[in-house]
């Protein structure tokens, strides 16, 4: 990744600095080893959030609406209540969302699917900006990865895989 694509990251995450809505956890949190892999992925996970956050906060848009986009791109539309059971949230949550999205010209109400049920759909706005959504992911994906062969990625994707369902477990 060029040095110019790290800038770039670095210089918008200076755009939530100072945004008190997203919690530091590096105060709270013991520090037995600042060097120890695990206090660096979880500082890793915490900036790469942040960064995540970055294109949303810049188009006056909240965490959690860039799944909207996601699931409606991906599925080329769908119902309320296929994309409340997708995301995991109620009807209530889902409806408010989904009525600032469609102000923000990011969705629209159509027919969707070969039955033409009232649904809901990306508009033109919401594709571009789920693309710049895409893109700020594949960038951070880029730096983290760009360095690792196809061998290290692979073995970093099955131990990041085998922790979290450590973590999961019960």
């Amino acid at each position: 990744m060029s040095e110019l694509g790290r800038g770039t990251i670095n210089d918008r995450m200076a755009l939530l600095s100072h945004n008190q809505e997203l919690p530091n956890i590096f105060d709270a949190m013991a520090r037995p080893n600042a060097r120890s892999i695990l206090y660096r992925l979880i500082e890793a996970g915490q900036l790469t959030h942040k960064a995540l956050l970055v294109p949303l906060i810049e188009r006056g848009l909240e965490p959690g609406d860039d799944a909207v986009l996601f699931v409606l791109h991906s599925q080329l539309g769908a119902t309320e209540t296929d994309l409340a059971g997708e995301l995991g949230i109620g009807s209530e949550a889902l409806g408010t969302r989904i009525e600032r999205l469609i102000e923000r010209d990011l969705i629209a109400r159509k027919a969707i699917g070969p039955d033409l049920m009232p649904g809901i759909a990306l508009t033109e706005r919401g594709e571009r900006i789920r693309e710049i959504l895409t893109a700020n992911w594949e960038q951070l994906e880029g730096a983290l990865l760009g360095e690792l062969g196809k061998k290290e990625r692979k073995a970093l994707g099955k131990t990041l895989e085998r922790f979290v369902e450590l973590l999961l477990a019960p």
